[in-house]
């Protein structure tokens, strides 16, 4: 019982009591503070990358294909001619800040989050359902998901992908799929253990309907692990998306894709020409580790806290 009010009071504390006990945990961990300005770096690219450089992602300077870094190209040039520092942090946008949904129309929000995000709404009502109700329900859930997680990750993308096809939005579609049944079933063994408590009991005994007492009662008490899992899967989002444009099954050209920047780069590194692929490769490896020191810094420092 005791237990059970100390999650009720956490819950009905004040927006802002809330806010500053989360900055509180973020700025104890120097893991986690490692992480956010990493991350934050390429943030601060991608949303300002109009006014961080003069040059566009596609435009191409055949005088000068494959330049080192200089004065008027500081990280050099690909094999057009076209701006790394360009293509690097228009690309950042594509990741992190804009999807395009088709050519007049983008959406705020990256690839790699909308594809998190549309998996963490399906996976947690999977699991709410199935975790709450149990029984035949949860049985058909868990299974269809095993299945799923039966088929090795990058294969189910292959699979995916290529049956649907390479674009923004079809990339967003297999990052949702690939990451449903983890997400799903997170949330399930969250939820069995939450619907043992005194405070679903009284909620029950209420007469509160299923639907309040998974959404209302269940599913905030289940956030500080899900905020946790969902950088982690933004990093393997980004990851994700730096294979399928290396196998050429990720945005579709001339669209600036850090993967598929790589898979055209090291084509050049035996002719003395690495940036091409040197460059995308740190972005995303940078990227994906600041996001997971981000994750594992904030899931240290709020065990403290319990």
């Amino acid at each position: 019982m005791p237990e059970d009010e100390t999650i009720k009071e956490k819950n009905n504390k004040p927006k802002s009591s809330r806010i500053k006990e989360m900055m509180g945990i973020l700025l104890g961990s120097k893991t986690a503070m490692v992480g956010l300005a990493i991350v934050s770096f390429w943030v601060f690219v991608a949303v300002f990358a109009p006014f961080l450089t003069p040059y566009t992602p596609y435009e191409q300077n055949w005088k000068a294909p494959n330049q080192g870094p200089s004065a008027e190209h500081i990280l050099g040039t690909d094999e057009l001619g076209r701006d790394l520092w360009a293509r690097l942090i228009y690309g950042a946008r594509v990741v992190l800040v804009v999807l395009p949904v088709t050519e007049n129309i983008v959406l705020p929000g990256g690839t790699a989050i909308w594809g998190v995000l549309v998996a963490l709404v399906i996976g947690a009502a999977l699991g709410l359902i199935g975790g709450y109700k149990g029984g035949w329900i949860d049985e058909i859930v868990m299974r269809l998901l095993d299945a799923m997680m039966a088929i090795p990750v990058i294969l189910l993308y292959l699979i995916i992908v290529a049956a649907i096809g390479a674009s923004a939005v079809n990339v967003v579609i297999a990052i949702a799929i690939v990451g449903v049944p983890g997400i799903a079933r997170l949330v399930r063994s969250l939820t069995l253990d939450i619907k043992t408590r005194e405070y679903i009991r009284a909620a029950e005994t209420r007469g509160e309907s299923a639907w309040y007492i998974m959404f209302v009662e269940i599913l905030p008490n289940t956030r500080g692990p899900i905020i946790i899992d969902a950088m982690l899967r933004i990093g393997y989002a980004i990851f994700a998306m730096g294979t399928l444009g290396f196998l050429g099954l990720g945005m579709p050209p001339p669209s600036p894709d850090w993967g598929s920047m790589v898979a055209k780069g090291r084509a050049f590194i035996l002719m003395g020409s690495p940036w091409a692929a040197l460059w995308p490769s740190i972005a995303i490896a940078s990227l994906v580790v600041g996001l997971n020191l981000l994750a594992d810094g904030i899931r240290e420092e709020s065990m403290r806290y319990q």
